[in-house]
């Protein structure tokens, strides 16, 4: 499976099977987050087989077997939360060519708890963790806003890439599923917005991380 596969299978997935990940595939995992974090200057950590990070409110609201994650921080830059979100999605994407699921948890969870078990250096900011296992099942589609609601082409037809761009983006994961970006273009020029809010940062990264899997990095640039 390709990461551009991965976008259209990946659905968040909270019942996971009560399977641990085999130690092949952790070491897949870590070598793709060592390289995002040496790329990216943040900090992202894999945990495996706790759920002392998790609270309550987690593991009882329609989970099961909630045991591994990925603790996202880094530096405190203003550009932190939009490198984790571009990050994020790609750690995600990638478990998800490794036949795993995931569900991308921005604020229930316990901070201290994932600062200590993930080795987290104390000046760093936590921004969320990435629930990752074997899921009993594979998720279901999100309901998804049409492409002339989150997108504008300034010309006569969109190219074919920024159609394919804009449709992946459709297919990421945003807080509450509000879809609250708007993608903007013009020859191969692109801009993308995302309104203000409490995990405005990371749903960019992540908005720009999709839309460029589906376009391709080499037929636009960003203004």
């Amino acid at each position: 499976m390709t990461i551009d596969e991965a976008i259209r299978e990946r659905h968040t997935v909270k019942i996971f099977k009560k399977k641990p990940i085999p130690t092949d595939i952790a070491k897949q995992l870590n070598d793709r987050i060592k390289a995002l974090n040496e790329g990216l200057d943040v900090y992202m950590s894999l945990v495996l087989n706790d759920s002392s990070a998790l609270n309550a409110a987690v593991r009882i609201a329609m989970t099961k077997n909630i045991n591994n994650y990925i603790v996202l921080s880094g530096k405190n830059e203003s550009d932190l939360e939009e490198k984790l979100g571009y990050g994020g999605a790609d750690i995600m994407l990638f478990a998800q060519t490794l036949g795993l699921n995931t569900w991308w948890v921005s604020g229930t969870f316990n901070k201290g708890k994932a600062r200590e078990i993930g080795g987290i250096p104390g000046t760093n900011l936590i921004k969320g963790i990435i629930i990752i296992g074997y899921g009993e099942n594979n998720g279901i589609p999100h309901k998804s806003k049409k492409p002339q609601d989150v997108s504008v082409y300034n010309g006569k037809t969109p190219p074919f890439w920024f159609i394919r761009g804009v449709g992946s983006a459709l297919l990421a994961p945003t807080a509450m599923n509000k879809q609250a970006f708007m993608i903007k273009g013009h020859g191969d020029k692109v801009s993308i917005k995302y309104d203000k809010g409490p995990f405005s940062g990371l749903e960019l990264g992540i908005i720009k991380y999709h839309f460029e899997v589906g376009a391709g990095r080499e037929n636009f640039s960003y203004e």
